[in-house]
C-alpha cells in the first residue's frame, strides 16, 4: 500500500528520535519515497548524516541551505507529500503544531502541509497526563490528525505505555491501513463514507470483562468484541477520533483513527472510562461488563475438594451511572442493553437512570442475534420514541447507530 506514497517524515527532539531510522528504513522498504523534516533539536539525538544515508535524499532542517543559502521551501513540500508522519512528537512540538508557532522547519511544513498529517507521541508519562498536553492532542484531533499512540496490552494498568511513541512496525501497518481505507473505503455498508464526525472525540467501550476467581480461573461472558469494534471502525470512518477501551478479545483494529486501551476486569474498564470521558464529545458503551466480582481472589489456585465451593461477589463500579452523572451538555452519552424479559421497559429505565441519550436494545429471541455472532438485531430507544431494525451485519447496525448519534449533534 505504500509502493510510490511520498511521505514528510518529521522528526523532533526526543530520545525516541533513534526509532526514525528504523522507521524510515520499513518505509523505504516498502516502497515509500522519504523526505526528512528535523527539528534542531532533534539533530541532538541522530545525525542529518545517517537519516540522508538512509533516504538517499537531503535531511531538511533549516530554512535555508548552509552550504549555498538555497531556499527549502515547505510549501513545495506541503504539495509534494501524500502523507506527513512526525514521529516522535515531543509535547513542545505538539504544542507549537497545536497554536501555530511557526518557529521551525518542521512547524512551517507542518502548517503548509495539504496531505493528512499523522502524529506519534513520545514523552514521559506525567507530561502526557498533564491537561496542557492532552489538551494540545485533542486540537490537533480537531484539526483532522490523527494520532497513533501504543496499544496498553494486558495490562494490569490501563496507564502503561502512555506517551511512549510506537514501535516503527505498528506505525508502518497502520500507515498502510490508512492508505488501504483512503483507496478501497469510499463505501461503507452502501453508505457513502463522510465525515460528519470530523473533529469529535468518541469513547467506546467493547467485548467483555474478567473478573478473576483466583490466578487461572475467572467469571466472564461470551462477548466477542465485534459490536463495540464495528462503532469504533465507523466512528473513525467518519473522521472521528475513537478511543477504544476492550476487555480481553482477539480482535485487531483497522483504523490508525482508532487508539486503544485494552483492560480484563470491571474496574479497570471503570478507571479507563472515567479518566477518558471528560475530553470525549460521546461515549458509547457497548462492553458486556460484568454486574459482580469475587469479594476475595485466591492468590493461589483453588484445588479441588469433596465439598462444593462458594464464591461470595459483590456489585462492580457502574460506568454508565458514573458517566451518565459527569455529562456535561455537550456530551452525549450510548448506552447498549442485553434483556431477556420486559426488554423494552428495563431498556426504557436503564435510559433514564443513567442520563442516556439514546440506548441500544440488542435481541436474544432471534437467530443470529447477541453474542459472537456477525449480525445483530437492534432497537434504539430514546425518551420519546422505539425504532426497531430488522436483522443486519454488525457493520450495517454499526452505521445505524451512528447515523443516530450523528443527528443528535445537529
Amino acid at each position: 500500500m505504500l509502493q510510490g506514497k511520498h511521505i514528510v517524515l518529521g522528526i523532533t527532539g526526543s530520545i525516541a528520535a533513534y526509532k526514525a531510522c528504523t522507521l524510515a528504513r520499513l518505509l523505504i522498504k516498502a516502497g515509500a519515497e522519504v523526505q526528512i523534516v528535523i527539528t534542531p533539536a532533534g539533530k541532538e539525538f541522530i545525525t542529518p548524516i545517517t537519516l540522508s544515508a538512509l533516504t538517499s535524499r537531503p535531511v531538511v532542517s533549516e530554512f535555508f541551505s548552509g552550504r549555498d543559502g538555497t531556499w527549502n521551501s515547505h510549501v513545495d513540500l506541503g504539495q509534494w507529500a501524500d502523507v506527513m508522519l512526525i514521529a516522535p512528537a515531543t509535547a513542545a512540538s505538539i504544542a507549537k503544531m497545536a497554536h501555530g508557532v511557526a518557529d521551525n522547519m518542521l512547524i512551517t511544513t507542518y502548517l503548509s502541509m495539504k496531505a493528512p498529517v499523522i502524529v506519534a507521541p513520545a514523552m514521559d508519562l506525567d507530561m502526557y497526563a498533564h491537561p496542557t498536553t492532552q489538551n494540545n492532542l485533542q486540537q490537533l484531533r480537531s484539526y483532522g490528525n490523527i494520532i497513533i499512540e501504543p496499544t496498553a496490552g494486558e495490562l494490569a494498568s490501563h496507564l502503561v505505555g502512555k506517551g511512549r511513541m510506537e514501535e516503527p512496525e505498528n506505525i508502518v501497518r497502520q500507515l498502510e491501513d490508512f492508505f488501504r481505507t483512503q483507496e478501497n473505503g469510499t463505501e461503507t455498508s452502501g453508505h457513502a463514507v463522510s465525515e460528519d464526525l470530523k473533529g469529535r472525540r468518541i469513547l467506546i467501550t467493547a467485548g467483555p470483562t474478567h473478573e478473576k476467581i483466583d490466578p487461572v480461573r475467572f467469571i466472564g461472558n461470551h462477548s466477542s468484541g465485534k459490536m463495540g469494534f464495528a462503532l469504533a471502525e465507523e466512528c473513525a470512518r467518519r473522521g472521528a477520533s475513537v478511543e477504544l477501551i476492550c476487555g480481553p478479545v482477539d480482535r485487531v483494529c483497522q483504523h490508525p483513527g482508532i487508539r486503544r486501551t485494552d483492560v480484563v476486569s470491571a474496574a479497570e474498564m471503570h478507571a479507563a472510562a472515567t479518566e477518558l470521558f471528560p475530553q470525549c464529545d460521546a461515549g458509547i458503551l457497548c462492553a458486556a461488563v460484568a454486574d459482580f466480582t469475587v469479594a476475595e481472589c485466591a492468590d493461589e489456585k483453588i484445588k479441588r475438594g469433596k465439598d462444593g465451593m462458594t464464591l461470595t461477589l459483590v456489585p462492580t463500579k457502574d460506568i454508565a451511572a458514573a458517566l451518565g452523572s459527569a455529562k456535561k451538555s455537550h456530551q452525549r452519552l450510548v448506552g447498549f442493553a442485553l434483556e431477556t424479559t420486559d426488554e423494552a421497559a428495563n431498556a426504557r429505565r436503564k435510559l433514564e437512570s443513567k442520563r442516556l441519550d439514546f440506548i441500544v436494545l440488542n435481541s436474544l429471541r432471534d437467530e443470529g442475534t447477541g453474542f459472537c455472532h456477525d449480525t445483530n438485531k437492534i432497537s434504539i430507544i430514546t425518551a420519546d420514541d422505539c425504532t426497531d431494525f430488522p436483522l443486519k451485519s454488525k457493520s450495517e447496525v454499526a452505521v445505524d447507530i451512528i447515523d443516530r448519534l450523528c443527528a443528535i449533534f445537529d
